[in-house]
């Protein structure tokens, strides 16, 4: 077995750090790059998603990246949204029985399309944050007694149902 051992003089300590800077400058140049070209792409989506569901954009906390995720999610099933139960169900937000004796619980269903999930609570955090009215509904709830996962639950599927009407418009007109 060989064994190969690196010495550093101060001859090859210059050969080293000119290397390393070159290795900086290159990966500089290729963040560079790719930002601009993610950029590029945001105005593209950004674009597509307004001409397509203007309305979409226009709810409170939905960003293009939300929008493109619940669109594409939608038109990868059309088949599937007959109603808002089906709707929230291909988002994975519909309440699953928890039940045991005497507790009546729900939970979300851990199925469904995860990015459509991830995209509504990406939605449902901006409302928390910054809404008013969602703030006003999460201290009653809290009042009556749910807990904050519960909440979000509840937040997230009253999101679905407000998306799911402008989603079915956009992706299957015949449906009503």
């Amino acid at each position: 077995m060989r064994h190969f051992s690196l010495t550093l003089s101060y001859d090859n300590l210059d050969a080293v750090q000119a290397a390393g800077n070159r290795t900086l400058r290159t990966l500089a140049e290729r963040i560079r790059h790719l930002s601009s070209e993610i950029r590029e792409l945001e105005k593209l989506l950004t674009a597509a998603v307004a001409e397509t569901a203007p309305r979409l954009l226009g709810l409170y906390g939905v960003g293009h990246d939300s929008a493109a995720t619940l669109l594409i999610a939608a038109g990868d099933n059309p088949d599937r949204l007959t109603g808002e139960a089906a709707s929230a169900a291909l988002c994975g937000v519909n309440p699953v029985e928890r039940s045991s004796g005497k507790t009546q619980r729900r939970r979300l269903n851990r199925g469904g399309n995860r990015q459509a999930n991830a995209a509504l609570f990406r939605i449902a955090l901006t409302r928390l944050r910054a809404d008013p009215r969602t703030r006003a509904y999460v201290q009653r709830r809290t009042t009556e007694g749910r807990t904050k996962r519960e909440i979000l639950r509840c937040l997230k599927r009253y999101i679905a149902r407000e998306i799911f009407g402008i989603l079915r418009a956009i992706v299957s007109p015949a449906v009503t």
